[in-house]
């Protein structure tokens, strides 16, 4: 319930950063990741062995990885961490970024009978949600690079 309860809540943090998203393939993306965690939420939410559920497939995870390496293609590499902030919708992907981390980590503690797509399906979420905020916030400012020791002698 737990990790169920987890996948909810990254899908309503999508829904608030579609809010301040302008780009109509980001958007597009994340509409069908919106659907996707529906699906997943009832794959968790189904015992093994249920004819006919409704469960994550590869090809879902496929093309978050597709999507993954199309963005990376169009980033700089990282030269630093990057700090959860950012305009144009990515403090709020970097939100529900850290919200999907914590879906896998419920649904990979009790991971016992789960669909090992849907497990698969969560980690390449947070990445996707990772990237892409990345890819929004190169037109509206960049990534908000964390500046190691920064503020020591302030």
């Amino acid at each position: 319930m737990a990790a169920i309860g987890d996948v909810d809540e990254a899908n309503s943090a999508i829904g608030v950063a579609l809010r301040a998203i302008g780009d109509a393939e980001a958007r597009t993306m994340l509409g069908r990741i919106q659907n996707e965690l529906f699906d997943l939420g009832a794959d968790l939410a189904t015992p093994k062995g249920i004819e006919g559920a409704l469960r994550i497939v590869p090809a879902q995870v496929a093309r978050l990885e597709r999507e993954i390496d199309r963005m990376n293609e169009e980033l700089e590499d990282l030269r630093s961490f990057i700090l959860p902030g950012g305009e144009g919708g990515a403090a709020e992907l970097h939100l529900a970024r850290a919200v999907a981390r914590r879906a896998e980590r419920a649904a990979v503690a009790a991971a016992a009978g789960f669909n090992p797509h849907a497990l698969s399906y969560l980690n390449r979420l947070s990445d996707h949600l990772f990237v892409l905020a990345r890819w929004v916030a190169r037109s509206a400012g960049g990534d908000v690079l964390w500046q190691p020791g920064a503020t020591r002698d302030a």
